[in-house]
């Protein structure tokens, strides 16, 4: 069979998968601090065979994510915090420690502060526990104070957020969307990372940017289609000249 197929498969099945990417993005680009996918095609040589090479296959692959930082958004609300500059919040999930920019936070009903997905977030002497009718307030270097809604003049110190600042190059996302260290060790707290209390940094997905990639990797799935069908007017050609000759 001709080798055309196999190439014209292979790219429409890549450029489905680069889709994928480019909704995943368009899909988080009200989450907040959601750090975009990257992805680039590669070419791969057809060996083998005595043709000589001249068709390729490409294949999909992620480079990583985008860690340019994103616009910051007031809102006010005591829960909420943004890492100001570098840096990351360190939470605890069931595969272990795990970090986030998503600094939308809430209290369960144990009283543990947690992300909006459940992963809970980290002190650097453990989980921090918020008493029952407490206002909190989050400081600027990740202290977690708290004030009895019962007595105003009960402030108490809850911890500190452990916050950390690894080198971004040795960062990998996770299926869950969260990063981690690709050495799988756990990051070191960080004095250096501050914060921003009662605002939440948003995601640094361009809209615009990702609808023109999606229309072109849809004009480059509709040529390999094309390539497809041609291949197959080829060999029904062909079949048709080796039943006259024959």
């Amino acid at each position: 069979m001709d080798r055309l197929i196999y190439t014209a498969m292979s790219g429409a099945k890549h450029t489905m998968l680069r889709q994928s990417t480019i909704s995943n993005n368009l899909a988080n680009t009200q989450t907040p601090g959601f750090r975009a996918e990257l992805a680039a095609f590669r070419a791969l040589p057809v060996i083998g065979g005595a043709a000589l090479p001249t068709r390729a296959f490409v294949t999909e692959q992620t480079t990583g994510a985008d860690f340019t930082p994103a616009p910051m958004m007031q809102t006010g609300r005591e829960l909420d915090a943004a890492i100001d500059g570098t840096g990351w919040f360190a939470v605890q999930t069931g595969t272990g420690e795990a970090y986030t920019r998503n600094g939308s936070f809430e209290i369960d009903a144990a009283g543990l502060l947690k992300t909006r997905s459940g992963a809970i977030v980290l002190g650097e002497n453990g989980p921090i526990t918020i008493p029952e009718n407490t206002r909190i307030t989050i400081g600027p270097d990740g202290t977690v104070s708290g004030v009895s809604l019962d007595d105003a003049t009960q402030n108490n110190d809850l911890g500190r957020l452990k916050l950390v600042n690894p080198d971004v190059a040795g960062l990998e996302r996770g299926s869950d969307g969260l990063f981690r260290q690709r050495s799988g060790e756990t990051a070191q707290a960080a004095a250096e990372v501050k914060l921003a209390g009662g605002m939440l940094e948003g995601s640094n997905v361009n809209p615009v940017s990702e609808l023109v990639s999606m229309i072109s990797a849809q004009r480059q799935y509709d040529i390999q289609v094309q390539l497809l069908q041609k291949a197959n007017e080829n060999a029904r050609a062909a079949a048709q000249v080796m039943a006259f000759n024959a």
